[in-house]
């Protein structure tokens, strides 16, 4: 695969302007990253940016702390789609997970998947506030709530993406899933590592920048 293929191209700040969101979407139709991932309320005007081109409109769903509750979740889902979005990453309840209430987690999961009615859906699981053993069940769980990519990280947490925790991610998907790695990931050699460990998208707003280093 193209290594351009592996980038999400993403602009989550809460400061960020239309005129912000048009540079974001210029630079993936450029470089041909696979998406380009905006906060909601920017996703129509994206996916008229991008139409035709190839590159996916994701967003993201109870972002960034996950405490919506599961049919306000549901709802962002289905209103992203009819704006345009061709995926969904959406952040798990992680109180839920901490609980180990995870019915109730993977009660979460389901909602939102079956509100995507077949639009590809990434479950962030925020792996910075998880045990080991936490992250596994909830990619455990995430298959089997139908999710088609296990997430990292929103970046908005204590850290972003750890090469430790997608190669247990990716080893606990077992192929069933793909692994996402995103937040922190700012340069050629941690995108090359995370690659390595098992991660076949990667959400970062360098994608640019770590482009022209691997041509350099």
């Amino acid at each position: 695969m193209k290594l351009s293929k592996y980038v999400d191209h993403t602009l989550l700040k809460p400061t960020a302007t239309q005129a912000d969101i048009k540079k974001l979407c210029e630079e993936a139709r450029e470089h041909h990253f696979a998406s380009a991932v905006v906060n909601p309320r920017h996703v129509r005007y994206a996916a008229g940016l991008l139409e035709g081109s190839g590159v996916n409109v994701v967003t993201v769903i109870g972002f960034p702390l996950g405490a919506n509750t599961s049919s306000v979740k549901a709802f962002e889902t289905r209103e992203a789609i009819e704006n345009g979005a061709k995926e969904v990453d959406m952040v798990i309840d992680i109180g839920a997970a901490k609980a180990h209430d995870w019915d109730a987690v993977l009660a979460d999961i389901k909602a939102v998947v079956e509100a995507a009615r077949g639009t590809l859906v990434k479950v962030i699981i925020e792996a910075c506030y998880l045990t080991e053993e936490e992250i596994a069940k909830t990619c455990e769980l995430s298959v089997l709530g139908g999710a088609q990519f296990v997430k990292t990280s929103t970046g908005f947490g204590p850290h972003g993406a750890r090469v430790e925790d997608v190669r247990l991610m990716a080893r606990t998907v077992a192929g069933k899933a793909k692994v996402k790695a995103s937040g922190e990931i700012r340069n050629k050699e941690e995108f090359e590592a995370m690659i390595a460990a098992g991660a076949e998208r990667i959400g970062c707003s360098a994608g640019v920048q770590i482009m022209e280093e691997f041509r350099a």
